[in-house]
């Protein structure tokens, strides 16, 4: 993989490649040494708290990063093979819900856009295409099994969600906390003189504290289309909301919990929400906001300078969608592919069975009509989009938009990891020290006895 592609992936915030960096690279042995220094001044307290971080951290990123996806492919299996019915879980069932909204708002007389993606839209719109033939049959498929479509792929997301958060809110600390106290009282029985009265692994007070938390972890209302369709980055963000809880659950004291809870809220918006929103402010900040991979595409960049590069004749759905679908060897159309803004079949033709997010897909658009636009102001005279000189050194301008954009990029996920890695658990240890009165790690010690028994 080259640099470029490297860079790439960590700048799509929408994928696990930056949630990877920051976490298994950059975040978990930050927060693995930061646990042995803040816990400094009882030495056993601080190995065993860095011990504990590093085969927590580690194992739960193993489970997080991994096992969604893993659950996910199995679930594609299993529902592809369920009584040879050829139901395929491509088939996103938003389309069916966004047609049933637009017809009941068009039943109310309701103003209503002209519909442009939906079930039965789809299947009209495609049936007379032979290249889309097998994925035509499979949204027939499902429309002849809806309701047994519909149970199995929310049997699969809960299964996508439900097996991460019980091992990594409830199984692996378990195991760690089990795994502390099997040290301590090898530790105790080694050294029958020390004083460890201050070390604590759970007991009667914490077998009431599980009790009472129970209900909890109850998972309560139904799961819609848009939920059973998340991207795997959305069900992490939910198995990350599981994972909280099961972690304050399983705290071995009160004074732990509310320390874990902390962290984690902390933790949720610094993986979740601030790259977004940092992107978003780089982006305004330098008004480049394409991939990189972009830069480097000598067929975009030769049909800018040459004035060939097509584009969808406005933002409006119907415009973007039936350009796509009338074009499908269209640079434009390649291009939104390569950037998942469109699913494509392998013989380039529109994927009916998946859902276009016509936001996303217009700000797409409109970033190569702003690249286009710049080019021109810095080289090229353009007239107008599909008029223009041919003196602009594109190559030259591009390579500057791509070390931009890289330096962007970089310096997003520097600073969300600085945020993530050092300033959440700087902010917990502050936090901690404030509520309990101790610097250490509150599941190990009886802290505040005041607070334990409020």
């Amino acid at each position: 993989m080259s640099l470029v592609n490297i860079i790439s992936a960590i700048g799509n915030n929408s994928s696990i490649y930056p949630l990877i960096v920051r976490d298994c690279g950059i975040e978990v042995p930050t927060k693995i040494a930061m646990t042995y220094n803040q816990n400094k001044e009882d030495k056993r307290i601080a190995w065993l708290g860095a011990r504990e971080r590093f085969i927590d951290e580690y194992s739960v990123s193993a489970v997080w990063l991994g096992g969604i996806p893993l659950i996910d492919f199995a679930g594609k299996k299993i529902i592809k093979s369920v009584k040879k019915l050829g139901l395929n879980s491509d088939v996103n069932l938003k389309l069916i819900s966004d047609e049933e909204k637009y017809k009941r708002r068009l039943k109310s007389g309701k103003k209503v856009d002209e519909i442009c993606q939906g079930f039965e839209y789809n299947i009209k719109k495609f049936a007379d295409k032979p290249e889309a033939k097998e994925a035509v049959k499979d949204l027939i498929n499902v429309k002849n099994n809806k309701k047994l479509f519909e149970s199995l792929m929310n049997a699969k997301f809960l299964a996508s969600i439900a097996v991460p958060i019980a091992l990594m809110g409830f199984v692996i600390p378990k195991l760690v906390f089990a795994s502390t106290a099997k040290k301590m009282e090898k530790y105790k029985k080694e050294h029958p003189d020390s004083n460890v009265a201050n070390l604590t692994f759970g007991g009667k007070d914490f077998d009431q504290f599980i009790r009472g938390r129970e209900k909890m972890t109850t998972f309560q209302g139904a799961l819609t289309s848009v939920i059973t369709n998340f991207t795997t980055v959305q069900k992490m963000a939910v198995t990350d909301g599981g994972y909280a809880v099961g972690r304050i659950v399983t705290a071995r004291k009160k004074n732990e919990a509310i320390d874990l809870a902390f962290k984690m809220s902390g933790m949720m918006f610094l993986n979740f929400v601030a790259p977004h929103w940092i992107e978003k402010a780089f982006n305004k900040i330098t008004d480049v906001n394409l991939d990189p991979k972009m830069f480097v595409n000598k067929r975009f960049l030769a049909s800018v300078k040459n004035n060939t590069l097509e584009l969808p004749k406005s933002d409006n759905a119907k415009d973007l969608l039936d350009f796509i679908d009338n074009n499908p060897n269209a640079l434009f159309t390649k291009l939104a592919g390569e950037n998942d803004k469109v699913k494509l079949l392998k013989n380039g033709v529109r994927d009916p069975r998946a859902y276009v997010d016509i936001e996303e897909l217009a700000k797409f658009k409109n970033s190569i009509e702003k690249f286009v636009k710049s080019a021109g102001e810095n080289g090229v005279k353009f007239k107008t989009l599909k008029k223009a000189g041919q003196n602009a050194d594109i190559i030259k301008f591009a390579n500057k938009s791509l070390r931009l954009r890289s330096l962007t990029i970089l310096a997003n996920i520097g600073l969300s990891s600085f945020l993530l890695a050092y300033c959440l658990p700087k902010a917990q240890f502050l936090f901690r020290e404030w509520f309990t009165g101790s610097k250490l790690e509150p599941g190990l010690i009886d802290s505040s006895e005041k607070n334990e028994n409020d």
